[in-house]
């Protein structure tokens, strides 16, 4: 009897823990279903698209995240690591989207589901305002810097192939070298260009037109989970625009800029 007894109990015990347990993909839900979790991935390196400020992760990408993801019904948990590891973590599922100015690709869409864009970017290049670059043409044979996994990078690359280019970590190793003439130029988005050099006051030019545009967008998985979050995401966005809170939240970090309409 006291064996039977014993028995029942640890069945019971077992259900319990059970019950309590996460979901078998990884992701994490509160017992009464009403808190989901989204895993999202940002540099927290990329001003002003995913930046760290009083300790707190703030900036466009990631704010424009956290008001889709509170308005679904999702908590964020933020997971900080370079480009290319995010992308990485993605793949294998250990996040469930990136939220770092991600450029949509012909590559890359066959990798990943994207969601609608909720940003326009334009890529060109900056140069130290002492220097005498006037046009594009003039950085053949010349060294640009720019971020490693990078969209901007290979664009430049498939641009003009005379061009040298330079990748780096992070965003400021790449402006810096600009910066101190280490390198003949500077690749980025033509907005986030705009607020770095209005935040620090730098002695960067524009030099030329951008030479491409591209849609920004969040990618989700290839498999039936990020199908379902990519077409959740999709709607959100497109209410976010509607409403203004797009253009409020791009205006906030683009000197009164809104990069979420095409130019």
């Amino acid at each position: 009897m006291k064996k039977l007894v014993l028995l029942l109990g640890s069945i019971v015990l077992l259900t319990a823990l059970a019950a309590c347990g996460g979901g078998a993909d990884g992701s994490t839900e509160e017992a009464n279903g009403d808190n989901r979790v989204l895993r999202a991935g940002s540099t927290a390196q990329s001003y002003p698209n995913g930046y760290e400020e009083d300790g707190k992760l703030v900036g466009y990408d990631v704010e424009v995240l956290e008001k889709v993801a509170e308005n679904l019904g999702y908590e964020v948990e933020w997971v900080t690591t370079d480009f290319s590891g995010l992308m990485g973590q993605l793949e294998t599922g250990r996040i469930d989207t990136v939220a770092n100015f991600v450029a949509v690709t012909e590559e890359r869409s066959e990798a990943y589901h994207f969601s609608v864009p909720y940003a326009y970017a334009g890529a060109t290049i900056v140069t130290h305002e002492d220097n005498d670059f006037t046009d594009l043409e003039q950085f053949k044979g010349r060294t640009v810097s720019g971020v490693l996994g990078s969209n901007n990078i290979k664009n430049l690359e498939e641009f003009d192939p005379e061009i040298e280019t330079r990748t780096y970590e992070t965003r400021d190793g790449a402006m810096n070298d600009a910066i101190n003439n280490r390198v003949d130029g500077y690749v980025n988005s033509r907005s986030a260009l705009i607020a770095e050099i209005e935040l620090g006051d730098l002695p960067l030019k524009f030099v030329g037109d951008p030479f491409v545009y591209e849609d920004i967008s969040f990618p989700f998985q290839q498999n039936e989970e990020g199908e379902a979050l990519r077409d959740e995401f999709n709607e959100e966005i497109e209410n976010l625009r509607e409403d203004g809170t797009l253009r409020e939240i791009s205006e906030k970090y683009f000197a009164g800029e809104d990069i979420s309409v095409q130019e």
